[in-house]
């Protein structure tokens, strides 16, 4: 079974984060899920992202890293929208990383070093229609990664939501983050 870092969304470490790293568990994982907004959580992903722009973007993705310090090297990072930050990071640069799960976001390699390590896998997951995955560039950097990373995969689900794997927010979609999930257990369970 596989160790997992799960960072959480814009709006911070809800209760459908926390569901979401419980169905890990249940998979049987060891699943850990830091809080990178000292326990607040906010209504709307607007006040969320407006928090982390006051903290600062490199702030969020420290605490991340501070969060991996504690833990053995050999985890899957596991990222929703801004959590990929952190999780993009450390799978790319932190040695013994086993693999990276990555939700609504994905930023080219190059921000973190340029190559995407040949022995840590990755799966991309977003809609094909989200403003911010599919309308910001993040969908064009999974695809950038997925050509040149030697396991990698990208799925689209069709509809316009951002964060809809959560499951306790309005954008929540049953049938993709159910897609999502099924998939993202598939991925863990063949993490060695």
């Amino acid at each position: 079974m596989a160790e997992v870092l799960v960072f959480h969304h814009g709006q911070g470490l809800t209760e459908g984060v926390r569901e979401f790293a419980e169905r890990l568990r249940q998979a049987g994982h060891t699943v850990h899920v830091p809080d990178l907004f000292e326990g607040q959580v906010f209504d709307s992903l607007e006040a969320g992202i407006g928090y982390a722009e006051n903290a600062g973007f490199g702030t969020i993705i420290a605490r991340g890293t501070s969060a991996a310090a504690a833990l053995p090297t050999e985890l899957v990072y596991l990222g929703f929208s801004l959590g990929v930050l952190p999780a993009q990071k450390l799978a790319q640069t932190r040695p013994g990383a086993k693999g990276a799960l990555l939700f609504e976001a994905c930023v080219p390699v190059s921000e973190f070093g340029g190559v995407w390590p040949h022995d840590v896998p990755v799966q991309v997951h977003g809609m094909d229609a989200d403003p911010f995955f599919a309308g910001e560039g993040d969908v064009d950097a999974a695809r950038a990664l997925v050509e040149t990373a030697a396991d990698a995969e990208l799925f689209l689900y069709p509809g316009d939501r951002h964060l809809f794997t959560d499951s306790s927010l309005p954008t929540y979609d049953k049938h993709a983050a159910t897609q999502a999930t099924d998939r993202a257990l598939a991925f863990l369970a063949r993490i060695d």
